[in-house]
């Protein structure tokens, strides 16, 4: 709904201001439409009724809702077939016309039964490829064993100490101030809580007061229930325990759906994307049938559908945990080498970002914060 109402003011030609005014009264919410909207919102009916400029633009972005915006490729995605692609789906050549790509979208490419990868590159493992390279040949001058990074504790105090006083210029996915300042709010102090670090720094959670819930939770300023205060069965525990009894991993969703009504792993799924889409025909479905497996599972009924409730509400901000893992993973990798081995790290960095003036400044200055010296350009001893 946001995007439609932009793209027809910008047609239209009416100023940022006036479109954006209009597209901000739209709630952010997963499958938000423009008939939910009005609804969600009091204001847009007014201003929809009182200004002739918005009544017309509303108009046109509700004939071009829900149609295709453009054809665009995904950024690591390959799709792999057990014969020839085209005996599955028809295929055109991009724009740059090297690369075949296939007309179906995800959906209708999984419905054809093929697979889909993401293969994405990521610099970040380049820059700890080469903290490694510098970090080893000094080990191996003391006569000590190479570093092995995926053998480092995932406890280590130092790191911890480091991350809670927000030090976190150059680690990945934690330098933004946004960040900074939520990571000074939660106080991590374990490999569990940098998981959920990375899954609750999204607009969803931000804006849905979740974010402020698991903090609270975290440091006893709140209750923790599993889910809910008034709502909450003790078999959800184990399910929730994790994140202080949010609801705020993918997994968990479908965990729950096992838990309470025996749902197979398959139709668990089904039950995760249903709620993401927020489809009400298959909501309605999945209702049913979570209700019949809490009911021979000889959970209340009205509890049941209480907690159903809180699912479907927390699923649409639901971050899948592998994923969160892998990121924070390489998180905590690049933490422990800014802690442990801060100059090898942040020359590795320095040199991924060298043709960035600016990006280097912020590092330098880093660097003298953290107490390192910098040498000019020595062409006897630099690596580059």
């Amino acid at each position: 709904a946001k995007a439609v109402i932009r793209d027809v003011g910008r047609v239209l030609g009416h100023p940022y201001g006036f479109v954006d005014r209009i597209s901000k009264l739209i709630p952010p919410d997963p499958g938000m439409t423009l008939a939910k909207a009005f609804e969600a919102e009091p204001q847009l009916p007014e201003i929809y009724e009182a200004d002739e400029e918005v009544k017309a633009l509303i108009d046109m972005a509700r004939k071009l809702e829900g149609v295709t915006r453009n054809a665009g490729k995904h950024a690591g995605g390959v799709v792999i077939a057990p014969t020839k692609i085209t005996d599955f789906a028809p295929l055109y050549c991009d724009e740059e016309g090297k690369h075949p790509v296939t007309q179906f979208d995800k959906s209708d490419v999984e419905y054809a039964g093929l697979v889909k990868f993401d293969f994405l590159g990521l610099r970040t493992l380049t820059i700890i490829n080469w903290a490694l390279e510098m970090i080893n040949k000094r080990r191996a001058k003391n006569g000590e064993p190479p570093l092995d990074i995926a053998a480092i504790p995932l406890d280590d105090k130092k790191s911890f100490d480091m991350l809670q006083r927000s030090e976190t210029t150059a680690v990945f996915q934690l330098e933004s101030r946004g960040m900074k300042d939520l990571i000074k709010r939660l106080q991590p102090d374990c490999f569990e809580d940098m998981i959920a670090l990375v899954a609750l720094f999204r607009p969803g959670p931000l804006q849905s007061g979740m974010v402020d819930n698991f903090i609270d939770r975290k440091h006893g300023r709140e209750e923790i229930s599993y889910p809910d205060v008034q709502w909450q069965h003790e078999s959800l525990k184990p399910v929730l325990e994790p994140t202080y009894g949010i609801i705020l991993y993918q997994e968990q969703v479908m965990q729950i759906a096992q838990v309470l009504s025996g749902y197979t792993l398959g139709g668990a799924d089904m039950l995760r994307r249903a709620m993401g889409k927020k489809k009400p025909e298959e909501m309605a479905k999945q209702r049913s049938v979570f209700a019949e497996g809490a009911e021979k599972n000889g959970i209340n009924a009205e509890l049941a559908m209480k907690i159903f409730d809180l699912v479907e509400k927390f699923a649409g901000y639901g971050f899948n945990k592998s994923h969160s893992a892998a990121y924070a993973l390489v998180s905590y990798q690049t933490l422990w080498l800014k802690a442990h081995y801060p100059a090898e790290f942040m020359a590795a960095v320095m040199t991924a970002d060298m043709d960035n003036t600016e990006k280097v400044v912020g590092l330098v200055d880093e660097c003298w914060r953290m107490g390192l010296k910098i040498l000019p350009p020595d062409i006897n001893s630099g690596l580059y």
